[in-house]
């Protein structure tokens, strides 16, 4: 099954899908991260399964979490290289930005470091 075929699994079919929560916090972030990780796929010998439940692949908390990482900004390359990565602890910036994360743009621009602020004044070893 794909990821956004309808899902023929009972549980699915009575509890429907996760709500994704209309404004997202930082604390829904890091859910979705550690939902698309541990509730990967693991190959079986009947097709693809959840490696958490059994159930198949991808199941709710997997559809909930790819979906909450979409409307964060991520884009599906970018979710699947946090699958890929393995860490359901890894950080994803908030807010999340296609070039970083956001800035606030009432603040005034950082000036340039200069070599002397680029390296700090230590005592050199004689």
């Amino acid at each position: 099954m794909r990821v956004g075929e309808q899902s023929t699994d009972p549980i699915d079919l009575v509890l429907g899908e996760v709500p994704v929560p209309a404004p997202l916090t930082p604390e829904d972030i890091r859910l979705a991260v550690r939902a698309v990780v541990v509730h990967g796929a693991e190959e079986w010998p009947a097709g693809p399964k959840c490696r958490n439940d059994g159930s198949a692949y991808p199941c709710r908390l997997h559809r909930w979490g790819r979906r909450v990482l979409l409307a964060h900004g991520l884009n599906d390359r970018q979710v699947d290289a946090v699958i890929r990565h393995g860490n359901p602890f890894v950080r994803v910036p908030f807010p999340f930005t296609a070039t970083g994360p956001a800035r606030d743009e009432r603040s005034a621009p950082r000036p340039a470091r200069t070599a002397s602020a680029a390296a700090p004044n230590w005592p050199r070893a004689s």
